[in-house]
């Protein structure tokens, strides 16, 4: 794993990758993080269940900068991190988060002025920075009682010269096209390619899928995310990125396959893809 090094002050994005859906993203001098699980396991018992593959992170969480904003997708366990919210809330001006998840960050000690809620195709400016909250085909719940009792979304993030898309958690559907016709082309997109059952289809893309929906919203550079740092489906831990490379390359998208904590620099000549993981 490469250190981390934060210098958000450069004209050009830079996205780093920290294992599943977690994502650090410089754009315009921002500071943003991107459903900022950081803790040992995906559940509410980290000492049991599986751990993180890489054991640890190139960084502390109490080591970060000043964040802007965190965008949250939903409020499972592997996206929304106790751990890490505890951690972060006095160092990060806003919360954008889908309607229903503000009550759990209220309840962790986030001040309610921090937090913003949305409804998907909502729209609205932050700091310079252009963004949309849109679908997903998923489901939320953080116990047996409070399934769908929150909102899941996407989102679109545009600075002044790169448009970026985050997936979330996502079955696959006609929701990819209806953002790519609405808020497309995209300079980049961070898109859900692990955790999959065929018998989830609906709430999870399989890999072949992934790169379809980075083609339907319109995508030039694809990050494949959802993956790398836990088991949470029967499938071994390399297939996700295997399969997504292989449909990518058939495709001819461009993809960048970063190692934990290694940056990517949008608008580069060259993108990480060494096949790291094998």
């Amino acid at each position: 794993m490469e250190k981390l090094v934060i210098q958000s002050t450069s004209n050009q994005a830079k996205i780093t990758w920290f294992g599943h859906s977690a994502i650090l993203l410089e754009l315009d001098g921002k500071n943003l993080l991107i459903d900022p699980m950081f803790g040992k396991a995906p559940n509410p018992f980290p000492f049991f269940g599986d751990k993180r593959y890489s054991k640890g992170l190139p960084f502390k969480v109490g080591e970060l900068p000043q964040i802007d904003a965190v965008f949250l997708s939903h409020d499972h366990y592997d996206h929304l991190d106790f751990y890490s919210i505890n951690k972060l809330k006095d160092k990060v001006n806003q919360f954008f988060v889908p309607f229903g998840v503000a009550s759990h960050l209220k309840r962790w000690g986030v001040l309610p002025e921090k937090i913003h809620e949305h409804d998907w195709w909502n729209e609205f400016e932050y700091e310079g920075l252009t963004l949309a909250c849109t679908p997903a085909r998923h489901f939320s719940g953080r116990s047996l009682n409070d399934r769908n009792s929150t909102l899941w979304c996407s989102w679109v993030i545009s600075g002044k010269q790169d448009k970026i898309f985050f997936s979330g958690d996502s079955g696959y559907g006609p929701h990819f096209k209806e953002i790519g016709d609405k808020y497309g082309p995209f300079d980049l997109t961070m898109m859900e390619c692990g955790q999959y059952d065929e018998r989830w289809s609906a709430i999870h893309m399989l890999p072949e899928e992934t790169v379809q929906a980075h083609l339907d919203v319109k995508g030039k550079l694809l990050i494949p995310i959802h993956w790398g740092a836990f088991t949470l489906a029967l499938h071994d831990w390399t297939d996700p990125v295997d399969r997504v490379l292989s449909s990518a390359n058939e495709k001819g998208v461009t993809i960048a396959t970063p190692k934990i904590g290694e940056p990517v620099i949008l608008g580069s000549n060259e993108y990480p893809s060494t096949t790291w993981w094998r």
